[in-house]
């Protein structure tokens, strides 16, 4: 997240600043930056959608690059202010435009409509929140333009601050929330005002700022103080909630809701929580209401069978198990606060304690790697509409639910069967059906990788009630064997026992509808091209299930009336949206400005090349990673966490080495040739070799994504400062203390690099859901060897 804007300053009008304080000011100044970046994507989630989670990263890119253009082009009025007073002054003034910025983003409603008046308040939302980072930005810039010299140890101390965020933002986000990780931002700020300060005075306001904002944190750890108000253009009234709490992977609520409580997800997505004996079972409305669901055909075929639950949410399907005589039950949920904090704990009594029931085994974990670690089979791997449509920092798309219905991880269930054990997963389902006929495409693939070849009689598909609305429940079943005339007969006898259930599809009775013509066809991808939706199954390497729009309806604008699943669709018109929005800004705030600046300002345009292609290359590897590693780590947060601290730190360790590496700055080559040799060995190898590993312990999984990461990161940290050396100095020469930079394109560099880091978040999930994350990591790649072809031309244009 360096951002680097030299300027011009007589060494001789500036104090030496002590490189201790130096780099440990600006290492805590980009720790708040990046810190309150992440934050900002959990809130964002909760309170808009997942889809503008991605927002953040935009905004954070822009406004720091908005902050060292400005710089540049204040750099006059700026130069009889002193480094230190300028750094104390910003940071103090940051610290508390953040807890201003927090409660302006608390208090906005932001409907998911285009409607003028949401734009309105998306664009005050996008605004606001970018002047935190256009204020570090002009930090960074001063302190670079004046520190020339020390540019290798500068970009290092940044990159490792920016990695001490990552490390601490999920603790931070499980202990105190978002709102609180945000205040924990503005803390930081203060504290490096206090750094930055000269005078003893101001050194004791800044601390005393900073014990304020302590205090407020403190205050607010309930957040009753500072929480949502506003969520998804909502007013969330307070009286609903009986329990809130933040960690990492999402806003968890308990609402009232009548006589029964609903576990809330991101103010979006609910399960409700069981509170029924199991011994009464038969004495209470509870077996017509659970039984009379399409999932129960499950326990219908396999009453007594042992079940693998993966997303147990409230315990809907493990009450409907246990009270059918399921022996063992397993449940995996990914979010602690529902399994332990929720259903363990504060509501165990409620739930009669059906999770710590002796025939029920709770594991908090992601479902694909607690199955890979497990040598265990089941009767049944049951998932039932587990889509919780809640974002983490890793952006749009980035659901962990999207590993889970991936050909790959259909194949994984299916061998974590017994030989006549069948997998249930319930979607829902529209008046075109699209979700639920993917599982059914998805299957069918997962089928013949498995040496199935028809598959005809290895479905069972059941709705409740037709398909003449949106928002109805599908099930289907699926078995390595054929479904027997016995079966067949016992699911046909429990549908005419609930009237409300209507059969799909079966064996015997085919039906005439897209069910049976997909399973008929034999051939998953021939139907998907002829099909109204997107229904081609998924593979890990492009894991977006639930995005069934084809291009047609984006180019006729018919996302908005697509049914219930206009929340997932439309994201992809939120990226188009900030694709155009980031392409704008980028203009205006970063090569308009420069534009007007004119004289020495305009450069020619080979040289800049070079630091867009770096800044793109950088953030589509960086992404593509995230993305890959979702899966290998469990979820998004750990996957954004892990790869973003490995990365940068090993970058800024790169970039501390640059200068003793590379004493001349054109051997830029060297780094950039490592780099392009690894990501194409990562193309080719990476998927395989994280696959073969995903169920081994979380702890040795850290220690491969080390392994696999820190040694790319280091190189990658080179290039950058190496390239500006280059252009910031005579040909041949290097700048050093009593040589400033001189006016010769660093700005121009600079802001092509932030315009390019901009565009490139958005344009790694563009390619990723177009062609996949492994074409996203070869066009990261691809940007690398740009980089390297215009290497010739930095030194020729500095000369």
């Amino acid at each position: 997240m360096a951002v680097i804007a030299p300027t011009p300053i007589p060494v001789a009008a500036q104090a030496e600043i002590p490189e201790t304080r130096l780099l440990a000011g600006l290492g805590l100044t980009s720790f708040a930056a990046l810190l309150l970046e992440l934050s900002l994507t959990r809130l964002f989630s909760v309170i808009l959608f997942y889809h503008f989670a991605f927002l953040a990263i935009s905004i954070a890119l822009l406004g720091l690059g908005a902050g060292g253009v400005f710089a540049y082009l204040l750099k006059n009025r700026l130069r009889k202010f002193g480094t230190r007073a300028l750094a104390t002054c910003l940071c103090a003034a940051n610290s508390v435009l953040v807890v201003v910025v927090l409660e302006i983003v608390l208090h906005v409603p932001v409907a998911l409509d285009f409607r003028w008046k949401n734009l309105f308040h998306l664009t005050i939302l996008y605004l606001t929140t970018a002047v935190p980072f256009f204020l570090t930005g002009l930090l960074f810039s001063i302190v670079f333009a004046r520190e020339s010299s020390r540019i290798p140890r500068l970009y290092g101390a940044d990159l490792c601050g920016g990695a001490l965020a990552c490390l601490a933002v999920v603790p931070l986000l499980n202990w105190l929330g978002g709102p609180n990780a945000i205040l924990v931002s503005a803390i930081a700020l203060a504290a490096a005002a206090a750094l930055w300060a000269e005078t003893g005075a101001a050194r004791r306001n800044a601390a005393l700022l900073a014990l304020a904002l302590v205090v407020l944190t403190a205050a607010n750890y309930s957040g009753r103080l500072i929480d949502v108000v506003y969520a998804k253009g909502k007013f969330r009234d307070p009286a609903w909630v009986e329990f809130a709490r933040w960690n990492a992977l999402s806003r968890v609520e308990v609402d009232r809701q009548g006589q029964g409580k609903v576990i809330v997800i991101d103010a979006d997505a609910s399960t409700y929580i069981m509170n029924a004996e199991v011994a009464r079972w038969h004495e209470t409305a509870w077996e017509d209401a659970l039984m009379s669901a399409p999932p129960a055909l499950a326990n219908v075929l396999r009453p007594h069978g042992e079940f693998a639950i993966i997303g147990p949410g409230g315990g809907v399907d493990v009450l409907r198990a246990v009270a059918n005589g399921s022996p063992s039950v397993t449940g995996i949920e990914i979010n602690p606060i529902i399994a332990s904090t929720i259903m363990q704990g504060r509501y165990a009594d409620y739930s009669q304690h059906l999770y710590q029931r002796p025939d029920v085994h709770i594991h908090v974990s992601e479902g694909r790697s607690f199955l890979r670690s497990k040598a265990q089979q089941f009767d049944v791997v049951q998932m039932t509409l587990v889509d919780t449509w809640a974002s983490t920092a890793a952006g749009a798309f980035a659901l962990s639910e999207n590993n889970l219905y991936t050909v790959e991880a259909f194949q994984e269930y299916f061998d974590h069967l017994n030989p006549d054990g069948m997998i249930a997963i319930t979607r829902w389902e529209f008046r075109e059906p699209r979700e639920a006929l993917r599982v059914v495409a998805v299957a069918m693939e997962a089928l013949h990788r498995l040496g199935v070849a028809n598959p005809a009689r290895n479905f069972i598909v059941a709705s409740e009630g037709a398909l003449d609305e949106d928002g109805i429940p599908v099930v289907v079943l699926a078995k390595k064997t054929a479904f027997t005339p016995a079966e067949e007969a016992a699911v046909s006898a429990h549908l005419n026992r609930y009237s409300k259930l209507h059969a799909l599809y079966l064996p015997s009775q085919p039906g005439q509808n897209p069910f049976s013509a997909l399973i008929a066809s034999n051939d998953p991808y021939a139907f998907a091209r002829s099909y109204a939706y997107n229904v081609t199954p998924v593979s890990d390497n492009a894991p977006f299930f639930f995005f069934t729009l084809k291009v047609g309806h984006l180019l006729r604008g018919e996302t908005m009336r697509m049914g219930i699943d206009w929340k997932v669709n439309l994201g992809v018109l939120v990226l188009l949206l900030v694709l155009v929005i980031s392409l704008v800004a980028v203009f205006v705030f970063l090569v308009l400005p420069l534009e007007f600046a004119g004289g020495r300002a305009r450069q020619s345009t080979l040289p800049l090349v070079y630091f867009v292609a770096v800044g793109l290359g950088y953030i589509l590897v960086e992404i593509a990673f995230i993305q890959r590693f979702v899966l290998f780590l469990g979820h998004p947060t750990y996957a954004l966490t892990v790869v973003i601290f490995l990365l940068m730190l090993s970058s800024g360790a790169g970039s501390l080495f640059s200068r003793l590496w590379l004493p001349r700055a054109e051997m830029v080559w060297i780094p950039l040739l490592l780099v392009i040799v690894t990501l194409v060995a990562d193309v080719f190898f990476l998927p395989s070799r994280l696959a073969a590993l995903v169920g081994i312990g979380f702890q040795y999984r850290l220690l491969v994504s080390g392994v696999l990461l820190v040694p790319l990161g280091f190189v990658m940290g080179m290039p950058f400062p190496t390239g500006l050396r280059a252009l910031a100095s005579p040909r041949g020469c290097e700048i050093s203390a009593d040589q400033p930079a001189l006016d010769n394109g660093v700005e121009w560099a600079w802001s092509m690099n932030a315009a390019a880091s901009v565009l490139g978040s958005v344009l790694a999930m563009v390619i990723a859901i177009q062609f996949g994350l492994t074409v996203t990591l070869a066009c990261g790649a691809a940007a690398y060897l740009l980089a390297l072809v215009v290497v010739p031309v930095l030194q020729t244009n500095a000369a």
